[in-house]
């Protein structure tokens, strides 16, 4: 029984956690820098430092439901990044010859949402 609440867990902060994504892609912030995939790449920096964020307070600050930890992370966070989206869009971009864009992509992606995890990580120490 235990195992079948986790699994509802993560599916149901799946199920938030794809339509925030789908929101955010749809959103104005699509086609604002031209070929740059803006949407992907503000999706993976949010969810990275709420991914640092949260396993410091969920794991030191607040008493949180394990089942809500689960939820929010493993399933809100898991189906909200897009990591798969992101290699598909550097490949297109690659493949389109928009090697600069590409590699720009690339960089400040693995860069930015590295400094989202650890800024995540302080202020989630610092709550």
């Amino acid at each position: 029984m235990e195992a079948a609440l986790k699994i509802f867990a993560v599916a149901v902060g799946g199920a938030f956690g794809a339509v925030a994504r789908y929101l955010v892609n749809i959103s104005p912030l699509a086609g604002v820098f031209g070929k740059f995939p803006f949407p992907t790449f503000i999706i993976n920096i949010v969810g990275s430092f709420l991914i640092g964020f949260l396993m410091i307070v969920f794991a030191d600050k607040w008493a949180v439901n394990e089942n809500v930890r689960i939820a929010v992370i493993v399933g809100f966070l898991g189906a909200f990044t897009t990591f798969s989206t992101f290699e598909m869009e550097i490949y297109s971009l690659i493949r389109d010859r928009e090697f600069m864009t590409g590699f720009l992509y690339l960089f400040l992606s693995v860069f930015v949402g590295f400094i989202g995890v650890v800024a995540g990580i302080e202020l989630g120490r610092r709550v």
